[in-house]
This record gives C-alpha cells, sequence and structure tokens, in this order.
C-alpha cells in the first residue's frame, strides 16, 4: 500500500471516531507544548537572571571585616578584623589564581553639591578596573584610569541618577561637584543598568573617584586608621580558579592580620559564584521536573492514541481478514497500521510543536522584565521533545499493529462489528 493510501485510510479512521480521536491528538500535543514552554520558560528564567547579576558584578567575591572565632597565633577569639590599604599589594601577589585584588572605601555622610543642586550619594574609591569588575558602563566620558589614580586627581564619575540629581538636563562632563566643598571635576557619566542585588547601594546612586584621591580627602576617623578598608574585592582569573583563588586570599589576610584561614567570621564573604552556581542548580532542577510532567502527559497521550487504534483494528476486523484472504502478508498489515499510528502521533505532534514556539515567540513581542529573557526555547529542547515523541509514537503503534498483523483470516471473514 503506498502511504497516499495510508495517509486516507488513517484520515477516515480519525474521522469516523472525532471526539476520542481529538482527545488522543490532543493529549500528544499538549504534551509538546508543555514541554517546550516549561523548558522555554526555564531557560528564560536562568539567561535573565544571568543578565541581571552580570549587572551588579561577575565572578565576584567580596571579603568583608570580621570578627574572629577561633584563637590564632595566641591571640583571643573575637577580635576585630579591618583590611588596611596596605593589604593589597601582597595579597594580590600571593593570590596568584585571582585576577584582581581591589580595595573599596565608601563613605555616605559626605556633602555633596554642584552649582545647581545638592544631593547626599555613597562616594565610592577604588582602583580604575573596578568599572569592569562591577559591570559600570560609561554613557559619556570616561571612567578614571591609573593616571588618575597614581597622580591621585580630584575627578568623578557621576551614576545615572546622582548626574540628574546634580544637573538635570545640563551637560555634566568638565563641570565641578563640591564632596565636603573639595572640588571635584566631572570625567564621565554611568549609562542606566538595572541592578538586581548589592552589599551598598545602588550603583545609579553613586559618587566614584579615584581610591588615592578618597584615601587622602576623606580618611577613616579614629579609632579607626586612616588606611581602614571597607571591603575587598576579588575576581579569580577563571571559574575553575574561584575555590583556589578564595583559599589563597583568605590564607594572605590571615597571615596578615593573625587569623586562622579557616575562620568564616573573621573573613565574611559575599560570593557571588557560589550564588550563581546555586542558582544554575535550582534552575536545572525546576526544567527537570517540569520536562518530567511535559513527558508524563505525552505519555498518557500515546496511551490515547493506542486505544484509538485498538479500536479501529476491532471495527477493521473484517477489512483484515479480506486483505489477508487476497493475499495480503501480516508484515504488510503490521506494516500499515504501525505507518498508521506514527501517522496520527507526529501529526499531532508536529501541531503542537508549531503552536509552542509560535507562542513562544508572540510571547517575546511583549517586552519582558528585566529578571526573564522571554520564553527561549532552545534546539536542545525541540530535540528532546521530538525524540520523546518518537519513542511514545513507535511504544503506541507496536501493540496495536501486532494484533492486526495476528488476526486469523478465517475468524476475521466471520467477524461482525459490534457483535
Amino acid at each position: 500500500m503506498v502511504f497516499s493510501d495510508l495517509l486516507l485510510d488513517t484520515l477516515r479512521t480519525l474521522w469516523s471516531h472525532k471526539l476520542r480521536t481529538f482527545l488522543s491528538m490532543f493529549g500528544i500535543a499538549w504534551g509538546i507544548v508543555s514541554i517546550t514552554l516549561m523548558v522555554a520558560a526555564g531557560e528564560g528564567l536562568r539567561v535573565g537572571q544571568k543578565r541581571q547579576q552580570e549587572t551588579f558584578a561577575k565572578d565576584l567575591m567580596v571579603f568583608f571585616n570580621g570578627r574572629t572565632s577561633m584563637q590564632a597565633g595566641g591571640l583571643r577569639a573575637g577580635r576585630a578584623v579591618n583590611w588596611q590599604a596596605g593589604d593589597v599589594a601582597p595579597v594580590q601577589e600571593e593570590a596568584t589564581a585571582c585576577r584582581y585584588v581591589l580595595p573599596e572605601l565608601e563613605r555616605g555622610n559626605l556633602k555633596v553639591h554642584s552649582l545647581y543642586n545638592n544631593a547626599s550619594p555613597l562616594v565610592t574609591g577604588s582602583y580604575p578596573p573596578f568599572a569592569e569588575v562591577r559591570s559600570v558602563k560609561v554613557e559619556s566620558g570616561r571612567f578614571y584610569d591609573w593616571g588618575d589614580e597614581q597622580a591621585g586627581r580630584r575627578v568623578a564619575f557621576l551614576g545615572t541618577n546622582i548626574k540628574k540629581q546634580l544637573f538635570a538636563s545640563r551637560a555634566a562632563m568638565g563641570e565641578t561637584i563640591f564632596l565636603n566643598d573639595i572640588p571635584y571635576t566631572i570625567i564621565g557619566v554611568m549609562a542606566a543598568k538595572d541592578q538586581n542585588s548589592c552589599y551598598d547601594g545602588w550603583d545609579v546612586d553613586k559618587v566614584f573617584v579615584p581610591f588615592s584621591a578618597m584615601l587622602h580627602d576623606f580618611p577613616n576617623k579614629p579609632p579607626a586608621l586612616p588606611t581602614a578598608l571597607d571591603q575587598i574585592l576579588v575576581v579569580p582569573k577563571s571559574l575553575p580558579e574561584h575555590e583556589t583563588c578564595k583559599r589563597q586570599v583568605k590564607r594572605a589576610l590571615g597571615r596578615l592580620h593573625n587569623f586562622d584561614p579557616l575562620d568564616k567570621e573573621a573573613s565574611p564573604v559575599w560570593d557571588t559564584v557560589e550564588g550563581a552556581k546555586a542558582f544554575e542548580k535550582l534552575m536545572d532542577a525546576m526544567k527537570y521536573f517540569l520536562g518530567a510532567i511535559g513527558i508524563t502527559t505525552l505519555l498518557l497521550g500515546g496511551l490515547g492514541v493506542m486505544n484509538v487504534m485498538l479500536v479501529a483494528v476491532r471495527e477493521r476486523t473484517r477489512e483484515i481478514g479480506v486483505r489477508k484472504a487476497v493475499g495480503a502478508s501480516s508484515h504488510a498489515i503490521l506494516q500499515q497500521f504501525f505507518v498508521e499510528t506514527l501517522i496520527i502521533v507526529f501529526l499531532s505532534g508536529g501541531l503542537g510543536m508549531g503552536i509552542a514556539y509560535g507562542l513562544c515567540g508572540l510571547v517575546n513581542l511583549i517586552p519582558m522584565p528585566p529578571f526573564f529573557a522571554g520564553l527561549l526555547a532552545t534546539w536542545q529542547s525541540g530535540t528532546i521533545s521530538f525524540a520523546v515523541l518518537g519513542t511514545i509514537a513507535v511504544l503506541s503503534a507496536l501493540y496495536p499493529a501486532s494484533r492486526a498483523a495476528n488476526v486469523d483470516p478465517i475468524e476475521a471473514l466471520r467477524f461482525e462489528p459490534g457483535g
């Protein structure tokens, strides 16, 4: 029997059991739609969250000042540990797995004003790589560089919101702002960004100045040492070296400040790499769970198709008997019903996949929140859906086809439908 005849027989079978066939095909189609949309939603959330995380920082570890909880070197537990500006160079030299070791100073009590308005932003001082580490993008001008840092120049880079507050719609480049009446020249303005996390405030609300100028103009007040830091920022050379970098920094800081490197309280760390890994595991678990729901729906749809084909075999028993009587082999009968079942499953599965990808495309036309990248239907999800669909199609086709092939032609010719 040629394929066109098989297709016509299949369509006649479907039409004779419209409701049952529709429900069975709906199960297959809905299973494909479920798998594709669920996996696409999980992928969209994963990509969106990753992008949002990178607006704050990429592969960053923040080492905060702490208090010892373990005795070390004959010194009691409970001592305050405070990083110093002089720690940065030896830590960078000793921590060979780290790309950057940066100091950070912050002042939130400075009076900041321009010729047009006042503000009370957080003022941050660090080294020039801070812009790369913290994903600070330039809209106009530039971020401070090593020349500014080494010369101790009083230059400032403004966050988006602070620029609007101090200058409104006016150009800020080359203008002067005053930090506690000390003049700083504006050399750049930050591009707007959606930031989903922070440890000290949103970057759009800050003023960024070179570390050397910050340390000179706004040193810590007693009892703290003038060179004390608020935190140390660390970035590994690569993700595989992340744990090594962290251990090396803790060992170096422990040596400099006489605490046990295993003392977590002495050196609290905000590790964005660990957070990203935990989120990836959560997304993978959610993807597998949603995929399992879709596969279960597909299996139920496959059982429905098998039921339809078993009914078709029963109602076409006399037809099968006639074909065998005129010379049709069991293999030909098996092939016929096997192919008919495959046609039903792949027809409904193809329809479901078309609907799913169409919905993904339509939804992605809508503006998405920053943490969600849309319904991202990857080729992997399509391949998995197709593989699962093919497996279910074969399993659904085997039993009805074998029943049809094993029909006794004599009994089939005596069979009365409905009897």
